[in-house]
């Protein structure tokens, strides 16, 4: 598996999971660096999107992560979730 960005609303309901699932496991995924290069930006980009989304699991390691970027890091990956969520 590649990575790859959910463009389409309608991709992240796959599998009978819900879309806050489906933006965890994102996010989960670009930190693990897990069938793609590590971006801690990008990983939290999506567990902020899936906590919005009402996962609490999401927003506890959103939260855990968080603590160990730096402020620039965090600003753009807040930039990039609020931006994602502005456009779908």
């Amino acid at each position: 598996m590649a990575c790859y960005e959910i463009h389409d609303l309608d991709q992240a309901a796959m599998g009978g999971e819900t879309r806050a699932e489906v933006y965890c496991e994102m996010g989960l995924m670009y930190a693990a660096g897990r069938d793609c290069e590590q971006d801690m930006v990008a990983a939290h980009k999506w567990l902020n999107i899936a906590a919005v989304k009402g996962s609490d699991r999401a927003a506890d390691l959103r939260a855990e992560l968080g603590r160990t970027m730096s402020k620039v890091d965090l600003a753009l990956a807040l930039r990039q979730a609020r931006e994602w969520m502005t456009m779908h």
